[in-house]
């Protein structure tokens, strides 16, 4: 339910300020937007409690219907707040209290042409939009480019990822979100020429952190990112027209009046404003009803482990099997499942799934002309008339959820793509998760059938890349800050084999501890979690790992960041209810020693699982102090998980 009230709505002229500067403040008045004109162009500037974060930075559109970026003038702003109350249970926080101070400044160019950019600024956020009228008898145009500048100070260090090159990769399926990152780079060093994916973390000296990213996209725009550091300035960029093989415009084509998606800023003195931000859910509404009431949870997944050769009636058996034993909610059957289990015997295994109360997700291919992605079943999901016999089939079939993979693509066409199998599926009660993709950009409010996207590099690189294998603390580390800060991710972990295959015995050795996987499925956060356990991990891994994953929840009611630092080591509490989970990830090559401030489990007795100095994992019951400090250690590529 939500309640929204916009209060104390006036109109100001520009005539009134002599130097053309407007500006908001948050309701707390700590985050200060100021908006001029200087020379014909649009800026805005961001102060945080007195100190500049962002200094002047470009505000502007070109369209075919006419240039927002020189010859511009003030015409009016409109100020106003906005206090809402909305229930979300996929995200990070279950309720969300939003109040912000708004800005509506409207410009006109040397056409007499009017646009608008509404600003949105609460306590540690600022979102903002461009607002766009119709021109006359000019109802629809094209957004060619897009001059949104991000100014930092010279002395800002940054962590990025890289976006991918289009038409790379396996099977000419990038970019997909799945480049790692360089933690606290200069300026100077990120100028890649692809430029790089949302969101971006920034640390202002340690006297500032900043997070960007983008929120609100759907059919009716492309997907943006930020460009290579250039004159000083990083600007939102559209899709590289070589994205989906050359074909579609990398433009966003809107009717008149339209939006663009909102441009989000976080900003803290600390790194917890942006761990606990919602402000890319804050500032969308939901697309549509959901057609039933979805039920999140978690479930197994032959193919992470097992792979290809897994996908036979016999393993995917053992798999159910896995998944009950487990009191997991779901299986995943991955790609092949079409042509070498067949639609029949899919039949009779849902059925037999749920005999022993499993539910069933199936994969599909996205594709059908924008890559080379050759896995089955495709050319099922890319068009409408496919895609709605397919889940025909899959409701009757009794088929719960779909796993949709290689997109490989922000133009919004693609936008498009997501957007029709999100709201199809939801028609024949379906949930959606998306692999091999974009961003989300506050899908998880915006399309009630959305449980996750990968976006990430995730544990299928595990299985197959060294490189990946050594750095996956480093990577878990940055997570909570950065991609799981702004969107659920789907990153298919907890993986307690000794060796990341079917075998388990030599090859792929992985190099984290047990309680390291413990605390991701906690860490990472996605309301659907496919883990990589295998059917052996039943009797070869300690008992009271798998009685903890029988437990662990995958939706949450409140997050609270309690310690880290990007890159080095990250601390995060959720609660479901009254109990609490606190995990932690160590990406140091020594231990790390910590006091934690846990005020929500003062004075009571926790549990706490975790690893000795030889990386073996145990469980222990210890009391927190009255004043809620406990002190804890966390071993080198290991973790450590606490609960009441």
């Amino acid at each position: 339910m939500r309640n929204i009230f916009f209060l104390c709505c006036f109109i100001i002229f520009s005539a009134a300020y002599s130097q053309n500067t407007m500006s908001v403040s948050s309701p707390n008045g700590d985050l200060t937007l100021k908006v001029l004109i200087n020379d014909g162009t649009a800026f805005y500037s961001v102060a945080y409690k007195g100190g500049i974060v962002l200094e002047d930075s470009p505000l502007g559109l070109i369209t075919n219907a006419g240039d927002f970026t020189t010859n511009m003038n003030f015409v009016s702003s409109t100020t106003a707040k906005v206090e809402e109350t909305y229930h979300q249970t996929k995200i990070k926080q279950s309720k969300v209290n939003y109040n912000a101070n708004t800005l509506n400044c409207v410009f006109s160019n040397a056409k007499q042409q009017k646009i608008a950019v509404l600003f949105q600024v609460s306590d540690n956020n600022i979102a903002f939009r461009y607002e766009l009228p119709a021109w006359g008898d000019t109802k629809v145009c094209v957004v060619s480019e897009e001059k949104t500048g991000f100014k930092f100070p010279s002395s800002t260090t940054t962590f990025l990822s890289p976006m991918m090159r289009p038409m790379t990769g396996f099977a000419r399926t990038a970019p997909s979100y799945e480049s790692g990152y360089e933690a606290d780079a200069p300026l100077s060093k990120t100028t890649s020429s692809e430029g790089y994916v949302f969101p971006g973390l920034f640390n202002l000296a340690n006297k500032a952190w900043i997070l960007l990213s983008e929120t609100g996209v759907s059919s009716l725009y492309t997907a943006s990112h930020l460009s290579g550091y250039k004159n000083g300035i990083y600007t939102v960029e559209y899709p590289n027209p070589k994205q989906n093989n050359g074909f579609g415009s990398s433009g966003a084509q809107i009717s008149l009046p339209g939006v663009t998606p909102w441009r989000t800023i976080t900003v803290g003195e600390t790194l917890k404003p942006i761990v606990e931000t919602t402000i890319p859910f804050d500032v969308v509404k939901p697309l549509y009803k959901p057609s039933q009431e979805y039920k999140m949870g978690r479930g197994s997944w032959s193919w992470i482990v097992w792979q290809d050769n897994s996908m036979n009636y016999e393993d995917q058996v053992k798999y159910i099997d896995l998944a009950a034993a487990m009191k997991f909610e779901y299986i995943l059957i991955d790609a092949w499942w079409d042509d070498r289990i067949g639609y029949d015997k899919m039949k009779e295994l849902i059925k037999y799934a749920k005999s022993k109360n499993v539910e069933v997700f199936l994969w599909y291919n996205s594709n059908g002309t924008v890559n080379d992605a050759f896995q089955t079943p495709l050319n099922k999901m890319n068009t409408a008339i496919a895609r709605k016999n397919e889940m025909k089939w899959l409701k009757e079939a009794g088929v719960k959820g779909l796993k949709v993979d290689f997109f490989g693509g922000d133009k919004q066409e693609t936008m498009k793509l997501y957007e029709d199998i999100l709201s199809d599926a939801n028609d024949y009660g379906l949930m959606i998760v998306f692999h091999g993709a974009t961003l989300p950009r506050g899908w998880e409010k915006m399309y009630p059938n959305f449980v996750g996207s990968e976006a990430v590099v995730a544990s299928e690189m595990l299985i197959f890349s060294q490189d990946v294998r050594e750095k996956e603390a480093y990577f878990a580390s940055l997570h909570p800050f950065i991609r799981n800060a702004v969107g659920s991710m789907e990153f298919g972990g907890v993986l307690l084999n000794k060796f990341l295959n079917k075998g388990n015995t030599k090859g792929q050795e992985r190099l984290t501890t047990d309680a390291f996987q413990l605390a991701t499925s906690v860490l990472f956060q996605n309301p659907v979690q496919m883990f990589g356990l295998t059917p052996n991990n039943l009797t070869d891994v300690p008992a009271f790992e798998l009685d903890f994953l029988r437990k662990v929840p995958t939706t949450w009611d409140e997050t609270v960041f309690i310690d880290g630092y990007p890159g080095k080591y990250s601390v995060v509490a959720r609660r479901q209810e009254q109990k609490w989970y606190v995990a932690g990830v160590n990406a140091e090559k020594t231990a790390k020693v910590l006091k934690l401030k846990l005020p929500m489990l003062a004075g009571q007795t926790i549990t706490m699982y975790n690893d000795k100095a030889d990386k073996e994992t145990y469980t222990t019951n210890l009391k927190v102090s009255k004043n809620g400090e406990l002190s804890i250690t966390i071993q080198p590529n290991g973790g450590v998980v606490i609960t009441n």
